[in-house]
């Protein structure tokens, strides 16, 4: 049976029609229709999933609609848009650092969470933080570089 559950998403209030124990992914994708974040693996491994709950890079394909309530939930969507793109965004753009781009949300909203908290990492500091995000395609040198270009301009 679904309920009436408030989110805050990307600073705005939405009321969405949902099963307490449904995933916040299919809130944000299908209710929402906020399509940064993607389904994977649908276990929390991959990281494609990923939003940032009250600071935190959260996987939201294995969080409840229901846990989330009264949190400050970001997408991708609510770091930038296509004409005036996130620093951070802007840096995965000039690093070329997405081939197919399916990873790319949960690396940046990992990035963005973990820059938060230290904007001047070291490479290995950055590879460890995007040790549990996946990407199949290989780009993972400019992802990196990316996030160390988002660093130095202090743009976290």
């Amino acid at each position: 049976m679904a309920d009436s559950i408030t989110l805050n998403v990307n600073g705005q209030d939405h009321t969405v029609q949902a099963d307490p124990d449904s995933m916040l992914l299919y809130a944000l994708r299908n209710d929402l229709g906020l399509h940064g974040p993607k389904f994977g693996c649908g276990l929390g491994q991959c990281g494609a999933c990923t939003v940032i709950i009250d600071g935190a890079a959260t996987r939201s394909c294995v969080t409840p609609v229901s846990a989330v309530q009264g949190n400050k939930i970001v997408t991708l969507e609510g770091l930038g848009t296509i004409d005036s793109p996130h620093p951070l965004q802007q840096a995965f753009i000039d690093e070329q650092a997405a081939q197919c781009g399916y990873c790319i949300n949960g690396m940046i909203m990992t990035a963005k969470a973990f820059l938060n908290e230290n904007p001047d990492p070291s490479r290995d500091d950055i590879k460890q933080a995007l040790n549990e995000n996946l990407c199949r395609c290989g780009t993972h040198m400019r992802i990196v570089r990316a996030v160390e270009r988002a660093a130095k301009g202090g743009q976290g």
